[in-house]
């Protein structure tokens, strides 16, 4: 097990991975933390925020406390790997002895004409909230994205704002890659709550009167964006190795191929796991892979990162939930737990991730 020899440790990002990844190094070690955020997104709840439902978070400030971490409001637009500095928003020039990337992800528009212009993405669940809030009149919201963002934020918003039309557009099939039990209860609460259903329609184009896809035009006030995300491109504008989606490649201690002395994290790296594969995005990997950095930083551990799945989760509002059982390479299996069930075991984990972040 590696020695805790004093380092400066910068870390880039706070979500998920970034985070874990501070509290754990910053035992021993001073860390800094670089993110523009006064308190933790919690990306897996956007969707309550977007439905008004949503609370303030705990603040980054009090989440490091106990802690040898600096937290810096700035983002860092630059990365001199050679002369290990990042370059932040403010002017500032940071120097590390370890980086520690792990700015995640971000919404994909792909190229469609119109989309970053009238759609609005899930990070802006806030805008959404009072674009509801402040409207004249109850209309209609188009969410794009038929996988669990997509599901999770139409069903919250139909159940929160049932005076409002809501249709989700998917470009296969609305929860296509669930198990056929996970799909059947999927739908059926999408029923239950009046949302319609546009499968099989891709987005060619979204305008102010809503998207227009392959299988005709959707009408809508308000179109929310939630078909895919990508990762940030500074890693493969400062010249870490990364994959065809902009990944950074790195080895089984989560180092960069190219760079050893850059850790990368969460949605940022793409891991290869032995009878595993290639990890998902997600806050499912990106927590474990933080409190794994944490402890290697930390001296702490010196063993490979593994990991394996065991379940996906859904909230379908706030009475109904899904609970689907999977393989540890994440194919489905066919079990499924839904309704009160299913939502008590998604608030279980969704308390967990919080716990733990504490």
């Amino acid at each position: 097990m590696s020695t805790t020899t004093e380092q400066r440790i910068v870390v880039l990002g706070a979500g998920y991975a970034g985070l874990t990844a501070a509290k754990g190094a910053g035992r021993h070690h001073d860390v800094t933390l670089v993110a523009p955020e006064q308190r933790l997104l919690h990306r897996i709840r956007q969707h309550e925020t977007a439905a008004g439902r949503g609370r303030d978070w705990p603040a980054i400030a009090d989440l490091a406390r106990g802690r040898r971490i600096q937290h810096r409001r700035a983002r860092a637009v630059e990365l001199d790997l050679d002369g290990h500095k990042a370059v932040l928003d403010d002017g500032t020039v940071l120097g590390y002895d370890t980086l520690v990337y792990a700015l995640g992800s971000r919404t994909a528009w792909h190229g469609v004409p119109g989309a970053a212009e009238h759609a609005h993405p899930v990070e802006r669940a806030a805008e959404v909230r009072r674009l509801i809030r402040d409207a004249d009149r109850p209309g209609t919201l188009a969410v794009v994205g038929g996988g669990a963002t997509g599901i999770e934020l139409a069903t919250e918003l139909a159940e929160a704002h049932p005076d409002w039309r809501v249709r989700i557009v998917a470009a296969g099939q609305v929860g296509g890659g669930y198990s056929p039990k996970g799909r059947a209860h999927i739908r059926k609460v999408l029923d239950r709550l009046g949302v319609a259903v546009h499968e099989d329609a891709t987005v060619t184009e979204v305008t102010p009167d809503g998207p227009r896809t392959t299988a005709g035009p959707i009408t809508a006030d308000l179109t929310l964006w939630a078909a895919s995300l990508e990762p940030h491109p500074l890693a493969a504008e400062a010249g870490l190795a990364v994959d065809e989606r902009g990944r950074a490649l790195v080895d089984n201690h989560l180092r960069s191929l190219s760079h050893p002395d850059v850790h990368v994290a969460g949605d940022a790296a793409a891991v290869t796991l032995p009878g595993i594969g290639t990890l998902r995005m997600g806050c499912a990997t990106a927590l474990p892979m933080g409190q794994y950095l944490g402890k290697l930083l930390d001296g702490r551990t010196d063993e490979p990162f593994g990991y394996r799945y065991v379940v996906q989760c859904l909230s379908l509002g706030r009475r109904d939930g899904l609970l689907q059982l999977v393989h540890p390479d994440d194919s489905m299996k066919p079990t499924v737990l839904t309704g009160t069930a299913g939502r008590l075991a998604k608030a279980g984990i969704v308390g967990f991730v919080l716990g733990a972040l504490k």
